[in-house]
Protein backbone atom coordinates (compact mmCIF):
# COMPACT_ATOMS: atom_id res chain seq x y z
CA UNK A 1 0.00 0.00 0.00
CA UNK A 2 3.02 1.98 -0.56
CA UNK A 3 2.74 5.22 -2.60
CA UNK A 4 4.66 4.95 -6.43
CA UNK A 5 7.50 7.21 -7.20
CA UNK A 6 6.46 10.69 -8.65
CA UNK A 7 7.37 14.30 -8.61
CA UNK A 8 4.92 17.08 -7.33
CA UNK A 9 3.99 20.65 -7.91
CA UNK A 10 1.75 22.88 -6.01
CA UNK A 11 0.66 25.53 -8.65
CA UNK A 12 -0.89 28.75 -7.08
CA UNK A 13 -2.95 29.65 -9.82
CA UNK A 14 -4.96 28.21 -12.31
CA UNK A 15 -2.52 29.87 -15.36
CA UNK A 16 0.18 27.78 -13.85
CA UNK A 17 -1.65 24.62 -13.17
CA UNK A 18 -2.45 24.50 -16.80
CA UNK A 19 0.82 25.16 -17.64
CA UNK A 20 2.61 22.34 -15.52
CA UNK A 21 -0.21 20.29 -17.12
CA UNK A 22 0.44 20.78 -20.61
CA UNK A 23 4.29 20.73 -20.66
CA UNK A 24 3.72 17.01 -18.64
CA UNK A 25 4.01 13.86 -20.35
CA UNK A 26 0.91 13.12 -22.59
CA UNK A 27 -1.04 10.36 -19.23
CA UNK A 28 1.61 11.15 -16.89
CA UNK A 29 0.11 13.83 -14.89
CA UNK A 30 -2.77 13.48 -11.80
CA UNK A 31 -4.45 16.01 -10.24
CA UNK A 32 -4.98 16.02 -6.38
CA UNK A 33 -6.92 18.33 -5.13
CA UNK A 34 -8.65 16.71 -1.28
CA UNK A 35 -7.29 13.45 -2.27
CA UNK A 36 -9.81 11.19 -0.84
CA UNK A 37 -9.78 9.25 -4.55
CA UNK A 38 -6.36 9.70 -5.91
CA UNK A 39 -4.58 8.50 -2.96
CA UNK A 40 -6.09 5.00 -2.13
CA UNK A 41 -5.61 4.25 -5.90
CA UNK A 42 -2.17 5.28 -5.75
CA UNK A 43 -1.91 3.03 -2.97
CA UNK A 44 -3.31 0.37 -4.71
CA UNK A 45 -1.16 0.85 -7.70
CA UNK A 46 -4.32 1.57 -10.16
CA UNK A 47 -1.70 4.04 -11.92
CA UNK A 48 1.62 5.57 -11.18
CA UNK A 49 1.68 8.91 -12.70
CA UNK A 50 4.99 10.73 -13.27
CA UNK A 51 3.94 14.05 -11.84
CA UNK A 52 1.42 14.86 -9.60
CA UNK A 53 -0.51 17.89 -9.47
CA UNK A 54 -1.71 19.50 -6.31
CA UNK A 55 -4.21 22.00 -7.01
CA UNK A 56 -4.95 22.78 -3.28
CA UNK A 57 -3.34 25.93 -3.20
CA UNK A 58 -4.98 27.91 -5.82
CA UNK A 59 -7.16 29.87 -3.97
CA UNK A 60 -9.84 31.62 -6.86
CA UNK A 61 -10.95 27.80 -7.13
CA UNK A 62 -13.33 28.26 -3.36
CA UNK A 63 -15.85 29.88 -2.10
CA UNK A 64 -19.85 29.50 -3.08
CA UNK A 65 -21.58 32.36 -4.82
CA UNK A 66 -25.31 32.99 -4.96
CA UNK A 67 -27.54 35.23 -6.93
CA UNK A 68 -30.63 34.94 -7.61
CA UNK A 69 -30.21 36.54 -11.29
CA UNK A 70 -27.06 34.45 -11.84
CA UNK A 71 -27.95 31.52 -10.18
CA UNK A 72 -25.40 29.22 -7.66
CA UNK A 73 -21.41 29.14 -9.16
CA UNK A 74 -19.39 26.65 -6.71
CA UNK A 75 -15.61 26.78 -6.98
CA UNK A 76 -13.78 23.17 -7.97
CA UNK A 77 -11.87 22.87 -4.82
CA UNK A 78 -15.15 23.85 -2.43
CA UNK A 79 -15.25 21.11 -0.21
CA UNK A 80 -18.23 18.80 0.62
CA UNK A 81 -18.36 19.55 3.80
CA UNK A 82 -18.99 23.21 2.81
CA UNK A 83 -21.73 22.55 0.61
CA UNK A 84 -23.68 20.25 3.03
CA UNK A 85 -23.57 22.92 5.61
CA UNK A 86 -23.88 26.44 3.44
CA UNK A 87 -27.53 27.61 4.15
CA UNK A 88 -28.57 28.75 0.31
CA UNK A 89 -27.58 25.12 -0.89
CA UNK A 90 -29.98 23.55 2.22
CA UNK A 91 -32.46 25.98 1.44
CA UNK A 92 -32.93 26.18 -2.31
CA UNK A 93 -30.83 22.88 -3.53
CA UNK A 94 -31.85 20.41 -1.05
CA UNK A 95 -30.97 17.49 -3.38
CA UNK A 96 -27.28 18.58 -3.72
CA UNK A 97 -27.16 18.95 0.52
CA UNK A 98 -28.38 15.48 0.85
CA UNK A 99 -26.26 14.09 -2.17
CA UNK A 100 -23.20 15.76 -0.43
CA UNK A 101 -23.69 14.71 3.33
CA UNK A 102 -24.34 10.96 1.97
CA UNK A 103 -20.71 11.06 0.58
CA UNK A 104 -18.74 8.56 2.75
CA UNK A 105 -17.78 9.90 6.30
CA UNK A 106 -17.00 13.48 7.83
CA UNK A 107 -13.10 12.84 7.57
CA UNK A 108 -13.98 12.54 3.63
CA UNK A 109 -16.31 15.21 3.32
CA UNK A 110 -14.31 17.49 4.69
CA UNK A 111 -11.09 16.59 2.82
CA UNK A 112 -12.85 16.34 -0.47
CA UNK A 113 -13.93 18.68 -2.99
CA UNK A 114 -17.14 19.46 -5.29
CA UNK A 115 -14.47 19.06 -8.35
CA UNK A 116 -12.71 16.10 -7.45
CA UNK A 117 -16.26 14.18 -6.61
CA UNK A 118 -17.25 15.13 -10.09
CA UNK A 119 -14.36 13.55 -11.44
CA UNK A 120 -14.14 10.22 -9.72
CA UNK A 121 -12.24 7.61 -11.33
CA UNK A 122 -15.14 4.23 -12.41
CA UNK A 123 -15.26 1.99 -10.02
CA UNK A 124 -15.24 -2.34 -10.10
CA UNK A 125 -14.84 -5.18 -8.27
CA UNK A 126 -12.74 -6.52 -10.55
CA UNK A 127 -10.67 -3.29 -10.93
CA UNK A 128 -10.45 -1.81 -7.37
CA UNK A 129 -8.40 -4.54 -5.44
CA UNK A 130 -4.77 -5.15 -4.76
CA UNK A 131 -2.20 -5.27 -7.27
CA UNK A 132 -1.33 -9.14 -6.52
CA UNK A 133 -5.25 -10.10 -6.94
CA UNK A 134 -4.79 -8.09 -10.04
CA UNK A 135 -1.92 -9.58 -11.69
CA UNK A 136 -3.22 -13.56 -10.26
CA UNK A 137 -6.21 -12.39 -12.32
CA UNK A 138 -4.17 -11.16 -15.27
CA UNK A 139 -6.17 -7.37 -15.22
CA UNK A 140 -8.78 -6.37 -17.59
CA UNK A 141 -9.74 -4.07 -20.26
CA UNK A 142 -9.52 -0.95 -17.66
CA UNK A 143 -5.59 -2.12 -16.57
CA UNK A 144 -4.31 -4.68 -18.58
CA UNK A 145 -1.47 -6.65 -16.54
CA UNK A 146 1.28 -8.83 -18.78
CA UNK A 147 0.88 -12.25 -17.16
CA UNK A 148 1.50 -15.44 -19.45
CA UNK A 149 -0.99 -17.65 -17.56
CA UNK A 150 -3.45 -15.89 -18.16
CA UNK A 151 -3.29 -14.31 -21.62
CA UNK A 152 -7.18 -14.26 -22.53
CA UNK A 153 -8.16 -11.93 -19.59
CA UNK A 154 -6.06 -8.74 -20.23
CA UNK A 155 -8.42 -8.07 -23.25
CA UNK A 156 -11.62 -8.90 -21.86
CA UNK A 157 -13.83 -7.56 -19.21
CA UNK A 158 -14.99 -9.82 -16.49
CA UNK A 159 -18.56 -8.59 -15.94
CA UNK A 160 -19.18 -8.99 -19.65
CA UNK A 161 -16.59 -11.41 -20.79
CA UNK A 162 -18.43 -11.38 -24.29
CA UNK A 163 -17.77 -7.63 -24.86
CA UNK A 164 -14.83 -5.29 -25.70
CA UNK A 165 -16.69 -2.33 -23.51
CA UNK A 166 -15.54 -1.60 -19.69
CA UNK A 167 -18.62 -1.78 -17.33
CA UNK A 168 -16.82 -0.22 -14.44
CA UNK A 169 -19.24 2.08 -12.77
CA UNK A 170 -20.02 5.41 -11.62
CA UNK A 171 -19.54 5.69 -8.07
CA UNK A 172 -20.32 9.56 -7.21
CA UNK A 173 -23.19 11.66 -5.10
CA UNK A 174 -23.10 14.68 -6.33
CA UNK A 175 -23.17 14.30 -9.72
CA UNK A 176 -27.28 13.26 -10.17
CA UNK A 177 -28.01 15.78 -7.65
CA UNK A 178 -26.47 18.21 -10.25
CA UNK A 179 -27.94 16.71 -13.15
CA UNK A 180 -31.27 17.42 -11.58
CA UNK A 181 -30.41 21.07 -11.11
CA UNK A 182 -29.49 21.07 -14.45
CA UNK A 183 -25.95 21.72 -13.29
CA UNK A 184 -23.09 23.12 -15.59
CA UNK A 185 -19.33 22.52 -14.91
CA UNK A 186 -16.97 25.23 -16.02
CA UNK A 187 -13.19 24.02 -17.58
CA UNK A 188 -10.55 25.70 -18.17
CA UNK A 189 -8.10 24.93 -21.07
CA UNK A 190 -5.26 26.12 -23.30
CA UNK A 191 -8.12 27.71 -25.58
CA UNK A 192 -9.85 29.77 -22.42
CA UNK A 193 -12.87 28.98 -20.11
CA UNK A 194 -15.88 27.71 -21.31
CA UNK A 195 -18.75 25.93 -20.02
CA UNK A 196 -20.73 22.90 -21.12
CA UNK A 197 -23.56 20.54 -19.09
CA UNK A 198 -23.13 18.25 -16.89
CA UNK A 199 -25.06 15.64 -19.06
CA UNK A 200 -22.08 16.46 -21.61
CA UNK A 201 -19.21 15.99 -19.27
CA UNK A 202 -20.26 11.92 -18.78
CA UNK A 203 -18.85 9.55 -21.78
CA UNK A 204 -21.00 6.47 -20.04
CA UNK A 205 -17.64 4.33 -20.37
CA UNK A 206 -16.13 2.66 -17.70
CA UNK A 207 -12.49 3.72 -18.89
CA UNK A 208 -12.63 6.61 -20.99
CA UNK A 209 -15.22 8.71 -18.44
CA UNK A 210 -15.24 12.27 -18.80
CA UNK A 211 -14.96 14.71 -21.58
CA UNK A 212 -11.91 16.10 -19.61
CA UNK A 213 -8.44 17.06 -21.55
CA UNK A 214 -5.23 15.92 -19.66
CA UNK A 215 -4.51 19.44 -20.15
CA UNK A 216 -7.71 20.86 -19.00
CA UNK A 217 -8.61 21.71 -15.53
CA UNK A 218 -12.91 21.60 -14.01
CA UNK A 219 -13.14 24.56 -12.29
CA UNK A 220 -16.32 25.61 -11.30
CA UNK A 221 -19.94 24.01 -11.06
CA UNK A 222 -22.77 26.23 -12.21
CA UNK A 223 -26.66 25.83 -11.06
CA UNK A 224 -28.94 28.19 -13.27
CA UNK A 225 -31.43 30.11 -11.07
CA UNK A 226 -34.30 28.75 -12.12
CA UNK A 227 -33.23 25.37 -10.29
CA UNK A 228 -33.71 27.16 -6.99
CA UNK A 229 -36.37 26.13 -4.48
CA UNK A 230 -37.05 22.85 -6.42
CA UNK A 231 -38.13 20.14 -4.10
CA UNK A 232 -35.55 16.98 -4.12
CA UNK A 233 -34.11 14.48 -2.51
CA UNK A 234 -31.31 12.03 -2.87
CA UNK A 235 -31.46 8.23 -2.05
CA UNK A 236 -28.37 6.19 -1.75
CA UNK A 237 -27.73 2.22 -1.35
CA UNK A 238 -24.37 1.38 0.25
CA UNK A 239 -23.48 -1.32 2.54
CA UNK A 240 -22.03 0.65 5.34
CA UNK A 241 -23.89 4.36 5.91
CA UNK A 242 -20.74 5.22 7.29
CA UNK A 243 -18.27 5.36 4.20
CA UNK A 244 -19.02 3.17 1.36
CA UNK A 245 -19.38 4.33 -2.17
CA UNK A 246 -23.09 4.00 -3.19
CA UNK A 247 -24.28 0.65 -5.00
CA UNK A 248 -27.14 2.49 -6.53
CA UNK A 249 -28.27 6.32 -5.80
CA UNK A 250 -31.29 8.18 -6.98
CA UNK A 251 -32.12 11.73 -6.90
CA UNK A 252 -35.40 13.66 -7.54
CA UNK A 253 -36.36 16.88 -8.18
CA UNK A 254 -39.99 18.41 -8.79
CA UNK A 255 -41.77 21.78 -9.40
CA UNK A 256 -45.35 20.96 -7.52
CA UNK A 257 -47.78 24.05 -8.09
CA UNK A 258 -50.53 24.74 -5.23
CA UNK A 259 -53.02 21.82 -6.99
CA UNK A 260 -50.49 19.11 -6.39
CA UNK A 261 -49.51 19.11 -10.34
CA UNK A 262 -46.11 18.72 -11.56
CA UNK A 263 -44.90 21.83 -13.16
CA UNK A 264 -41.26 20.11 -13.73
CA UNK A 265 -38.89 16.91 -12.65
CA UNK A 266 -35.83 15.33 -13.22
CA UNK A 267 -34.80 11.88 -12.20
CA UNK A 268 -30.95 10.93 -12.33
CA UNK A 269 -29.00 7.67 -11.07
CA UNK A 270 -25.67 6.63 -10.39
CA UNK A 271 -23.69 3.60 -9.66
CA UNK A 272 -25.51 1.29 -11.71
CA UNK A 273 -23.72 2.75 -15.28
CA UNK A 274 -20.49 4.34 -16.29
CA UNK A 275 -21.76 7.57 -16.03
CA UNK A 276 -24.52 9.23 -14.19
CA UNK A 277 -27.33 9.60 -16.37
CA UNK A 278 -30.87 11.28 -16.47
CA UNK A 279 -33.89 9.38 -16.84
CA UNK A 280 -34.90 10.30 -19.60
CA UNK A 281 -38.58 9.54 -19.72
CA UNK A 282 -39.31 10.71 -16.05
CA UNK A 283 -39.63 14.70 -17.29
CA UNK A 284 -42.33 13.48 -19.83
CA UNK A 285 -44.15 11.02 -17.66
CA UNK A 286 -44.51 13.33 -14.73
CA UNK A 287 -45.46 17.18 -16.25
CA UNK A 288 -48.59 18.06 -15.98
CA UNK A 289 -49.83 15.19 -14.08
CA UNK A 290 -50.80 15.13 -10.28
CA UNK A 291 -49.36 12.40 -7.97
CA UNK A 292 -50.85 8.30 -8.16
CA UNK A 293 -49.41 5.26 -7.07
CA UNK A 294 -49.60 4.00 -10.95
CA UNK A 295 -48.09 6.81 -12.46
CA UNK A 296 -45.23 6.89 -9.22
CA UNK A 297 -44.75 3.06 -10.33
CA UNK A 298 -44.12 4.02 -13.97
CA UNK A 299 -41.83 6.19 -13.42
CA UNK A 300 -39.89 3.60 -11.10
CA UNK A 301 -40.32 1.19 -13.86
CA UNK A 302 -38.41 3.93 -16.11
CA UNK A 303 -35.88 4.54 -14.07
CA UNK A 304 -35.16 0.93 -13.68
CA UNK A 305 -35.15 0.30 -17.65
CA UNK A 306 -32.07 2.92 -17.62
CA UNK A 307 -30.03 1.93 -14.53
CA UNK A 308 -28.03 -1.67 -15.98
CA UNK A 309 -26.47 -2.90 -13.13
CA UNK A 310 -23.84 -5.78 -13.68
CA UNK A 311 -21.35 -7.69 -11.35
CA UNK A 312 -19.38 -4.54 -10.84
CA UNK A 313 -19.91 -4.93 -6.86
CA UNK A 314 -20.71 -7.20 -3.71
CA UNK A 315 -24.51 -6.90 -4.54
CA UNK A 316 -26.26 -8.37 -6.86
CA UNK A 317 -27.65 -6.43 -9.96
CA UNK A 318 -30.65 -7.91 -9.63
CA UNK A 319 -31.05 -6.56 -6.04
CA UNK A 320 -29.43 -2.90 -7.32
CA UNK A 321 -31.96 -3.33 -9.81
CA UNK A 322 -34.82 -3.60 -7.59
CA UNK A 323 -33.79 -0.86 -4.72
CA UNK A 324 -33.60 1.67 -8.02
CA UNK A 325 -37.50 0.99 -8.23
CA UNK A 326 -37.72 1.71 -4.79
CA UNK A 327 -35.65 4.07 -4.38
CA UNK A 328 -37.38 6.13 -7.17
CA UNK A 329 -40.98 5.41 -5.64
CA UNK A 330 -39.93 7.12 -2.48
CA UNK A 331 -38.06 9.84 -3.42
CA UNK A 332 -41.17 10.42 -5.58
CA UNK A 333 -43.37 10.13 -2.74
CA UNK A 334 -41.25 12.58 -0.46
CA UNK A 335 -41.27 15.21 -2.99
CA UNK A 336 -45.06 15.41 -4.27
CA UNK A 337 -46.50 14.74 -0.31
CA UNK A 338 -43.47 15.81 1.80
CA UNK A 339 -41.41 18.63 0.34
CA UNK A 340 -40.02 19.39 3.67
CA UNK A 341 -38.89 15.93 4.63
CA UNK A 342 -35.21 14.94 4.81
CA UNK A 343 -35.14 11.44 5.58
CA UNK A 344 -32.43 9.37 4.59
CA UNK A 345 -33.12 5.99 3.27
CA UNK A 346 -29.41 4.55 2.28
CA UNK A 347 -30.46 0.68 2.51
CA UNK A 348 -33.53 -1.53 1.87
CA UNK A 349 -33.55 -1.53 5.64
CA UNK A 350 -35.23 1.88 6.04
Amino acid sequence: MTLPAFSLVRPQTVAEALRVLQEAAPGQAKIVAGGTDLIPNLQMKLYAPQLVVDIKGIVALRGIEWSPRQGLQIGALTTLAELEHAPVVREQFPVLAEAVAAVAGPLQRNMGTIGGNLCLETRCLWYNQSEFWRRALGGCLKLPMPNPHAALSRTICHVAPGGKFCWAVWSGDSAPALLTLDAEVEIAGPRGRVRRPLRDFYKNDGMDRIALGPDELLTAVHVPAHAAGRRGTYRKLRIRNSIDYPLAGVAVTMEVDREGICRAARVAIAAVNPAPLLVPQAETLLVGKKASPELIEEVARATTRTGKPLTTSVSTPEYRREMLRVFTRRALQTCWHNPGRAEHEHNSGD
